[in-house]
């Protein structure tokens, strides 16, 4: 367009152009009045195309010459006072000139609503201030200024927000990082908040410090925390609990505000007691680890005491029913052979007492070595040395004659069974004589 409008005007801005950088006529001629012949080679005169662009704008705006309506030449040391019927001013040309500077100013306008909004970026478009719609990434237009106006809102980047410190841990901020516990301790925590957007339209408009909206939700969050724990879960084991029930309510904190913000991650930094109480804090800390040390020790000695314990007692128990099953069983043995000895004792009372007399007596002889015998006549008592009677019969019961064999006396019963003429067959006459003498006796009864 603006190269039409200035063919219009009659500017000719070609190489081929035998006529450039020549001007008009009148100038040359005025420029040949020092006696120099101009030149048709070289660059063009641009001070020359000035002139002739301000002398064809002139005459399009109606002012011209009387007598010559631009086709002639034109004298410029004329151009004041000169006759030939004065201004004549040309309203056509003026409203064309006017229509034309109209449209160019109209389309500049119109072509600087355009905008351009980068990927990972939203366009919140205004209209006379007011939210009217938001844009996606690419080639956006808009109704220009003053009507509509943008503003590009960067809802992938991640932002931080730091509280208690600023830039390093060691840049402290005494005002935001000291807070209270539960249980009464001050605690100094220095944390790190990480949010991106969701909605750029409530993040331009539903606040009007973003960032430090955050931050005092930030730290209204940790306080509320912070103060239903106690210091030492905060410290130690609570740290990832704290973080995580911080995020938790700054999120329903920042909905209930429809700041368009989403909190990605809360990450601390350094969680400690204050500086003016650290020593005796690390002392009260050394005092419980050795609490716990010796808590482990005794542990291990008793895991090693205890079950040792439990194993001689459950050795002693089982020793204890071994002991009573034995003793049961042979009471039930004694038991059921004195049932059967007593079924034999009533089908031969006589006989079933002479076995009996004489495996008792057999049992006493064989733990002794002098037997006491009572004679039927007076109250003399014979006196049988077995052990002396053993030792004169030569070798004792129970050896085999082979040499090296033991020479301690054998048991009684072997005397029994060397010499039964002697002291069975008295004890069976005896035996016989002490039936005899009750079986009278019950006759008499």
């Amino acid at each position: 367009m603006l190269v039409s409008l200035l063919k219009r005007f009659g500017l000719k801005f070609s190489l081929n152009d035998p006529g450039w950088g020549r001007g008009s006529q009148d100038n040359n001629n005025n420029g040949n009045q020092g006696g120099k012949k101009p030149s048709n080679d070289g660059p063009p005169d641009l001070d020359q195309l000035w002139r002739d662009f301000n002398q064809r704008l002139g005459g399009l705006f109606g002012n011209r010459k009387g007598g010559n309506n631009g086709g002639g030449n034109r004298n410029n040391n004329n151009n004041e006072g000169g006759g030939g019927g004065g201004f004549r001013p040309d309203m056509r040309g003026a409203g064309i000139g006017a229509g034309i500077v109209a449209a160019i100013v109209g389309f500049l306008w119109l072509v600087s609503g355009f905008f351009i909004v980068q990927e990972g970026q939203t366009g919140v478009v205004m209209t006379f201030g007011k939210y009217s719609h938001m844009t996606q990434s690419g080639f956006n237009w808009r109704w220009p200024t003053p009507i509509q106006s943008h503003e590009i809102v960067n809802v992938s980047q991640v932002r931080t927000v730091e509280i208690g410190y600023r830039g390093n841990v060691r840049n402290k901020q005494q005002q935001e990082s000291l807070m209270l516990t539960e249980d009464e301790n001050i605690i100094d925590i220095q944390f790190a908040v990480q949010y991106t957007l969701k909605n750029a339209s409530d993040w331009v408009f539903n606040n009007r410090e973003q960032e430090e909206m955050v931050k005092q939700v930030a730290e209204t969050a940790i306080r509320e925390v912070v103060g239903r724990s106690e210091m030492d879960f905060v410290l130690y084991e609570g740290r990832e609990k704290v973080a995580f029930d911080t995020s938790q309510l700054m999120q329903q904190i920042v909905d209930k505000y429809s700041s368009g913000v989403q909190i990605t991650n809360v990450t601390m930094q350094a969680v400690q007691p204050p500086e003016q109480v650290q020593a005796s804090f690390d002392d009260a800390v050394k005092a419980g680890q050795d609490r716990e040390r010796q808590k482990n020790e005794g542990q291990a000695y008793a895991n090693d005491v205890i079950p040792r314990a439990r194993g001689a007692a459950s050795r002693l128990l089982q020793e204890s029913e071994a002991y009573r099953s034995s003793v049961i069983a042979n009471a039930e043995g004694e038991a059921s052979r004195f049932k059967q000895v007593y079924t034999e004792y009533a089908k031969a009372p006589a006989v079933t007492r002479d076995r009996m007399y004489l495996e008792t007596m057999q049992k006493i002889f064989t733990s002794t070595t002098k037997v006491m015998v009572d004679t039927k006549s007076g109250n003399n008592l014979i006196y049988l040395p077995l052990d002396k009677l053993i030792a004169q019969t030569g070798q004792p019961v129970g050896a085999t004659g082979t040499p090296g064999a033991s020479s301690q006396p054998a048991a009684s019963t072997s005397v029994i069974r060397t010499d039964p003429n002697s002291l069975e067959s008295q004890l069976q006459q005896e035996s016989r004589v002490r039936d005899e003498r009750s079986a009278r006796d019950r006759e008499v009864r």
